[in-house]
Parts: C-alpha cells; sequence; structure tokens
C-alpha cells in the first residue's frame, strides 16, 4: 500500500495553486473559451493515464476543478503531489 503524506509532507510539496479539502487536493482554473478547457482535459487525461492515476474532473463552461486523492490509500500521497504538479505543467498559473 502507498504511504499516506502527513500534513507537513503536504505543506512541503509547495503546492501554491491547490487547496487540501479533507483527505483530497483541489485546484479550480479558468481557461479562456470552453474549447480550451476541454484541450486542457486531454492534456491532463493523457498525464493521468500514463502515471495511472486520475483526478476527478469538474467541467463547468470553461472552469476546470481538478480533485486528487488517492482512495485506496484512503487519502493524499506521492502520487497525488507528483500528479498536482503535472497538473500545473499542463494547465499553468491560475
Amino acid at each position: 500500500m502507498t504511504e499516506l503524506l502527513t500534513d507537513r509532507d503536504i505543506e512541503d510539496a509547495r503546492l501554491a495553486e491547490w487547496t487540501v479539502f479533507g483527505k483530497s487536493l483541489t485546484r479550480t482554473v479558468e481557461l479562456a473559451s470552453f474549447p480550451a478547457a476541454i484541450e486542457a482535459v486531454n492534456r491532463v487525461a493523457d498525464a493521468a493515464e500514463e502515471a495511472d492515476h486520475h483526478p476527478d474532473i469538474d467541467i463547468r463552461w470553461r472552469t476546470l476543478t481538478f480533485t486528487l486523492s488517492t482512495h485506496s490509500a484512503g487519502g493524499l500521497t506521492q502520487k497525488d503531489v507528483d500528479l498536482a504538479r503535472r497538473i500545473d505543467s499542463l494547465v499553468g498559473p491560475s
């Protein structure tokens, strides 16, 4: 089983664009248009497949909310931090 991160581990990860909510990390980003949002979702989908770790993605017109948690471990793991960083690189700053 993958090891759960401590609050300190998550703080040390310095995920400035992300918020800890319960046992999840969340980030909301607004893109220029609906097609741009879908393109971002497709880039994240490819990265998630590559990592074999999949975020929940809420699509509201041009606003995307990503939620990460390692459900099999019951909380946040390094997989979530790694994918959060990858998402940041794919969608850019808020």
